[in-house]
């Protein structure tokens, strides 16, 4: 068996004295795993850092074999992406995001966003606001898609302001207004027809939103909570902003 494929490395375990097992996001065969031969030297080492872009090419005698990998980098983005703490926290929530796909099934739009977002991964806001947009896509691979460009109790496709903690459902402001103590707030900038931007409290906004449908569908029933990595992102990204705000 073998293939070549476009990856993104997601994490990288030492195995024996000098190779590793390493975890790529592909773009035609999904989460994959692979060994590196050498792969935990010191040539390797910078190549198969979190975050990198490779390529790769995947080879075992029989397809549900661990396999090996020969791997040659194309975008070394992790000097850039792990320069700050927000990005390291990011990076690290992300690869731990796409290890809620199941392994070896591919989910090309979900790599096409991972790829994307580690290319403009500088700004702390715009960093938030990719990481928010991520997680809405997680939720509609995983089968838990939220439904924004309606509201759910009127039909309406303009003004929607408010989103149902229940339905998932988006709420207009004037169906939401009496039971606004009840519903999460849709920021501007997962609004379809919305350009204006956004502020830190619209980023506190999308991630109290996407948190909550994260962990009620798809990791509470597996055991799990809400990573480190996600929480030291958004309180990285806050101390990041208030500085800036001080200066």
């Amino acid at each position: 068996m073998e293939w070549t494929d476009e990856g993104i490395v997601l994490g990288v375990r030492r195995h024996g004295e000098s190779s590793a097992i390493v975890e790529l996001l592909t773009r035609d065969h999904g989460r994959h795993l692979g060994l590196v031969r050498g792969g935990a030297g010191s040539r390797m080492r910078p190549l198969l850092q979190p975050g990198n872009s490779v390529s790769a090419v995947w080879r075992a005698r029989l397809d549900e074999h661990l396999g090996t990998y020969a791997i040659e980098g194309t975008r070394l983005r992790a000097a850039t992406v792990l320069s700050s703490s927000f990005a390291v926290y990011g990076v690290t929530h992300l690869a731990a995001l796409a290890r809620l796909l199941p392994e070896r099934d591919p989910h090309q739009d979900i790599y096409d966003r991972l790829d994307h977002i580690l290319d403009d991964f500088e700004d702390a806001g715009e960093a938030a606001v990719h990481l928010v947009k991520f997680e809405l896509a997680m939720l509609a691979e995983l089968g838990f898609g939220l439904d924004l460009e309606n509201c759910a109790a009127t039909g309406e496709t303009s003004d929607l302001i408010y989103v149902s903690p229940k339905s998932g459902g988006a709420v207009s402001r004037r169906a939401g207004d009496p039971w606004r103590d009840r519903l999460l707030r849709l920021p501007p900038f997962l609004r379809q027809d919305d350009g204006s931007g956004w502020s830190d409290q619209d980023l506190q906004d999308g991630f109290r939103l996407t948190g909550l449908f994260l962990l009620r569908h798809v990791l509470e029933p597996r055991g799990h909570g809400h990573s480190d990595a996600r929480d030291g992102f958004i309180n990285a990204v806050a101390r990041h902003r208030a500085r800036l705000t001080v200066s």
